[in-house]
C-alpha cells in the first residue's frame, strides 16, 4: 500500500527543496537551475526569493548574470514570464512551446482567425534581430503589412512562435526598464533544443516541488498529457497518498524531512513560485480562507509571510524621504518567539531591499 503524507510533511518537503528550511550555499545559477527559474514578472521579485534562500546572494551577482547573458527573462510556465539561466531557456522553451500557442489561440482566436501566423512571425523576427522593440511598438510596425489585425495580437503571434527574452536592463537590480524584446538565439548565440518532450521538466518539477499529483504539475507547467508522461517515468518515480487520498509522485530515493524539522519565518515575494505552483495548496496554506486573503492582497503588491513553513500573512516595504517601513500583516496571533523571529528577518530584509535608506523600521501589526 502506497504510504501516505500528511499536510505537515508536504510542506516540509515542499519548503526544503525549495531551499527555504535553511539559506543554501547555492551559486545563484546553481539555485536558479535547482528551482527550474524564478517567476519575474514583477522585475525584483527574484532578487527578495533569492536572498530568503541563498547565503552568499549578491543583487550584484544576479545582475551580472542578466548582463552577461547567462541567465534571461522570457515567457515559460504558466505562459508568464520566468528569470531562468540561459540554458534552461534554450532548454525549456520548445518543451512549452504548445502550451504558449494554445494560451495564444484562447486570448485571441478571434483577432488570429483566418491568418496564418508564421508569416507574421517571420516578418517578427526580421523586425527584432535588427533592434530590441515593446510588443506595442513591434505590433505596430507589424500593421504595416496586416493592417486589419489587431497590433497586439500581431505581437503575440511572433512571441508564440519565436523565443523571445527581454534584455537588461530590464530585470537588473533596483534599475527599471521597458519590456522589449529580442529573439533568443540572436541574444545567446545558440539556438534552442531539438527535444521538446516534457519529461526531464516533470522530474526537474518534482526534485525542485514534489511530491506532487499530476494536477500541481499541470499546474505548474500549463502541459496536457500529463498522465502519459507519469507513465513512461513511473519506473524512476515513488508513489504516494496525500490524507485525500490523491495520487502523489516523487522520484525514488529522494528523501523527505521530518515533519518536524524546524522552520524559521521566511519573506517571499508576491508572485514566488512556491505559493504558485500546486493545485492544492494546502501544502502552503493553513486555511482556504488565508490563500484567498493572500491572493486578494496581490491588488497592493504584497508579500507572503512564511512562519513554520506555512503562509502566516503578507508583507510590504515603503520607501519615502530617506526612510523604508516594513509592514507586516499576520493572518493568525504569533507567538512571542515568532514575533521575535519574524522582526529579527525582517530587519535583515530591510537591511537588504534598502541598504541606501538611513532609517529602517519593521512594523509588526
Amino acid at each position: 500500500m502506497e504510504p501516505v503524507l500528511d499536510r505537515r510533511t508536504l510542506g516540509r518537503a515542499l519548503v526544503e527543496r525549495q531551499l527555504l528550511l535553511r539559506r543554501s550555499g547555492l551559486t545563484t545559477e546553481a539555485a536558479l537551475e535547482h528551482l527550474v527559474g524564478l517567476q519575474a514578472q514583477v522585475p525584483q521579485d527574484p532578487y527578495a526569493a533569492l536572498w530568503s534562500r541563498l547565503a552568499a546572494f549578491t543583487p550584484a551577482g544576479l545582475s551580472a548574470l542578466l548582463t552577461e547573458r547567462r541567465a534571461v527573462r522570457l515567457t515559460l510556465m504558466r505562459g508568464t514570464v520566468h528569470l531562468v539561466t540561459a540554458g534552461d531557456c534554450l532548454a525549456l522553451r520548445p518543451v512549452m512551446q504548445p502550451m504558449i500557442e494554445r494560451r495564444l489561440l484562447s486570448s485571441f482566436g478571434k483577432q488570429l482567425a483566418g491568418l496564418d501566423t508564421w508569416p507574421v512571425a517571420a516578418a517578427g523576427r526580421r523586425i527584432l534581430d535588427e533592434q530590441p522593440l515593446t510588443a506595442g511598438r513591434l505590433g505596430e510596425l507589424l500593421r504595416e503589412q496586416w493592417p486589419d489585425r489587431d497590433r497586439l495580437a500581431l505581437a503575440l503571434a511572433v512571441s508564440a512562435r519565436v523565443p523571445l527574452v527581454q534584455p537588461p536592463p530590464r530585470g537588473l537590480w533596483r534599475r527599471s526598464g521597458a519590456a522589449v524584446h529580442l529573439p533568443a538565439e540572436s541574444w545567446l548565440g545558440h539556438p534552442v533544443a531539438d527535444d521538446s518532450t516534457p519529461d526531464s521538466a516533470v522530474l526537474r518539477y518534482l526534485a525542485a516541488f514534489g511530491p506532487a499529483s499530476v494536477k500541481d504539475i499541470v499546474v505548474w507547467s500549463g502541459f496536457t498529457g500529463v498522465r502519459a508522461v507519469i507513465d513512461r517515468l513511473r519506473p524512476r518515480l515513488r508513489p504516494y497518498r496525500d490524507e485525500n487520498g490523491t495520487q502523489l509522485y516523487d522520484i525514488d530515493g529522494l528523501p523527505l524531512p521530518s515533519p518536524d524539522t524546524p522552520a524559521p519565518p521566511r519573506f517571499l515575494p508576491q508572485y514566488d513560485n512556491l505559493l504558485l505552483s500546486h493545485a492544492d495548496r494546502s501544502r502552503v496554506f493553513l486555511t482556504d480562507e488565508h490563500r484567498q486573503r493572500f491572493l486578494l492582497s496581490g491588488r497592493e503588491k504584497r508579500g507572503g509571510l512564511l512562519v513554520d513553513g506555512f503562509v502566516h500573512g503578507t508583507w510590504r516595504i515603503e520607501e519615502r524621504n530617506g526612510s523604508a517601513t516594513l509592514t507586516v500583516e499576520p493572518y493568525v496571533p504569533l507567538t512571542a518567539r515568532d514575533r521575535a523571529a519574524v522582526v529579527e528577518e525582517g530587519e535583515r530584509l530591510l537591511g537588504f531591499v534598502a541598504q541606501e535608506s538611513e532609517k529602517r523600521d519593521v512594523r509588526l501589526t
